[in-house]
């Protein structure tokens, strides 16, 4: 009997100890970001025809504001700018605390729509691409679906067959290799990016980095079948709970621990730039993708987030 219930005890802890629990480390609501968060008036590492401005500057101007649980990121959409002179005013803000191992679960109203647009939500080392690049929302153009992606140095490729429910573009991870493509996967769901995702009323991203994977979830503002503790921005979450994800990275043949190190937490809007100005023509876009965000400001009126929250867990 004593032996019975050592072995239960046993098999209690370390089913426990496998669970994939985790706890909210940090949650950000409304003016909550300008807090945890800082602006980078850098030049665009993508070349796109943006000018990233200061907090003074996206205050001022209505490019970042708040009211309630409403955080609004947004790009200029009222001036004509002159072909010689700098880009449309947008925002890029990094996260002030860096993570490893930890979850992050964004809800999100709206995302910036309309040609020439390049939003992102991703995480990144601050030796790239050595430390690693985790792009959680990414696409341009209006381009449905959402394309989840890696970027990493040398020698990390992923199998080609994997538990995930979205398509693969690519497995291997190394931006040399690829032409910076990175191995990227593409979610099921047409209403995972642009348009239909903002006439859905936005949904629930969610990203788990571990030491020997990285999983990637959607599910639309309606979906029924979205996890309570994601839904609810719970305290304690369960990522086992969650189903299949539709992006799986295992680290079976890509070393974690020298791929990626820690991470910032990136929210960017650029315009053009080397993907979305590349395949602006062959996106259906007219014209050359400066000279349109040049001279149609009114075309970025859509061109912005609206982050109800971002819970992140350790």
């Amino acid at each position: 009997m004593l032996a019975s219930r050592t072995f239960l005890t046993l098999a209690c802890f370390v089913a426990s100890a496998l669970a994939a629990t985790y706890q909210q480390a940090d949650s950000h609501q409304g003016s909550d970001f300008l807090n945890a968060f800082s602006f980078q008036a850098i030049a665009d590492p993508t070349h796109g025809r943006v000018n990233y401005v200061d907090e003074s500057t996206a205050l001022s101007q209505n490019l970042t504001y708040y009211s309630g649980d409403h955080f609004i990121i947004r790009t200029d959409d009222t001036t004509v700018l002159s072909a010689s002179g700098p880009g449309r005013n947008s925002v890029r803000l990094q996260s002030n605390k860096q993570y490893t191992t930890h979850v992050t679960v964004w809800s999100l109203r709206h995302m910036p729509q309309g040609c020439a647009t390049w939003p992102a939500l991703w995480e990144v080392g601050a030796d790239w691409p050595n430390q690693g690049e985790i792009d959680v929302l990414e696409g341009v153009n209006d381009q449905s679906p959402n394309q989840s992606t890696l970027h990493t140095s040398s020698g990390c490729t992923m199998p080609a067959s994997r538990s995930q429910t979205g398509t693969s573009t690519g497995n291997n991870c190394d931006v040399d290799a690829t032409g910076n493509a990175g191995c990227g996967v593409k979610a099921p769901t047409t209403n995972s990016y642009g348009p239909a995702f903002n006439s859905a009323g936005g949904g629930w991203y969610a990203m788990e980095r571990t030491s020997s994977f990285i999983k990637v979830w959607f599910w639309s503002r309606n979906d029924g079948s979205v996890p309570s503790d994601v839904k609810n921005g719970a305290t304690t979450i369960d990522t086992d709970n969650w189903g299949t994800p539709y992006a799986y990275f295992p680290s079976q043949s890509c070393d974690f621990s020298t791929h990626f190190g820690a991470h910032n937490i990136i929210i960017n809007l650029t315009l053009c730039g080397d993907w979305a100005g590349a395949v602006f023509n062959s996106d259906g876009c007219p014209g050359d993708c400066a000279t349109y965000v040049n001279n149609n400001p009114s075309a970025f009126t859509n061109a912005y987030f609206d982050i109800q929250w971002l819970k992140i867990y350790e």
